[in-house]
């Protein structure tokens, strides 16, 4: 998980770890949900600027999970 500060709170970059929990490669990922690999893996190391959420519900319907699994924003 990491943990990236911003202005009023931080967010939680779940990515690699669901990646981990589920055993499932990034090669893998990125031909099942034909996904670039700087998109993931800005989205694993906490260094995106902006959230594509066509990506983010791409990932959910892959994974069969909620927003909050991939990416968590916490309020200070």
């Amino acid at each position: 998980m990491v943990k990236e500060p911003i202005e009023n709170g931080y967010y939680l970059f779940k990515l690699k770890n669901l990646l981990q929990k589920k055993k499932i490669s990034i090669n893998k990922l990125i031909r099942d949900t034909n996904t670039d690999f700087k998109v993931i893996q800005r989205l694993m190391n906490g260094t995106c600027t902006r959230i594509d959420i066509i990506v983010i519900a791409r990932f959910c319907n892959y994974f069969h999970c909620s927003i909050t699994d991939i990416i968590e924003y916490v309020n200070n």
